[in-house]
């Protein structure tokens, strides 16, 4: 599973930003800056930054997202270059916290699992389109206790075998 941006319930400058992802390869990490970039044009504006945010459900208010704008945008030109995002998504605070938020954005009813339906919706609303059996069979493969869900643990576990030297 990839790691999108995370919405929270009460949206902060930090739920605007891009996802931290330390161990990321520059083209896995390109990959996540296309997505943000609607128009291709190399560089990420508050309003495409908006649209990802509000296309997985996390309606950040624009004071928050000008403001998380204004710290991640280093050269003051009002855009998030890939310099920058790459910069932000390979630093930041508790790799924890990241995860926790990364694992909230896939349980989207919040009952502590990820279920193939929404894998699903999560993978669509970020146009990675697959079908909910494509997403069945990637949880399968990380379903530790095979009830046919991912929780945080075997969330965890997935996300650290992505780590560098696995």
């Amino acid at each position: 599973m990839a790691t999108p941006p995370t919405p929270t319930q009460a949206p902060t400058p930090a739920a605007a930003a891009p996802p931290h992802l330390p161990h990321m390869t520059d083209e896995e990490l390109r990959k996540v800056f296309d997505q943000f970039d609607a128009n291709g044009d190399g560089k990420i504006s508050a309003a495409e930054l908006s649209q990802v945010l509000a296309a997985m459900g996390s309606a950040v208010p624009p004071e928050d997202l000008d403001r998380a704008m204004a710290e991640i945008d280093a050269d003051g030109d009002g855009f998030i270059s890939l310099p920058e995002f790459a910069g932000l998504c390979r630093s930041g605070p508790s790799p924890d916290a990241d995860l926790r938020d990364a694992f909230d954005l896939y349980d989207q009813d919040r009952n502590g699992l990820i279920s193939a339906a929404e894998l699903h919706l999560v993978l669509n609303r970020l146009s990675m389109n697959c079908s909910v059996e494509d997403c069945a069979r990637m949880i399968k493969s990380v379903d530790g206790d095979g009830d046919g869900n991912v929780n945080f643990e075997e969330f965890r576990k997935m996300m650290a075998s992505k780590g560098p030297g696995n």
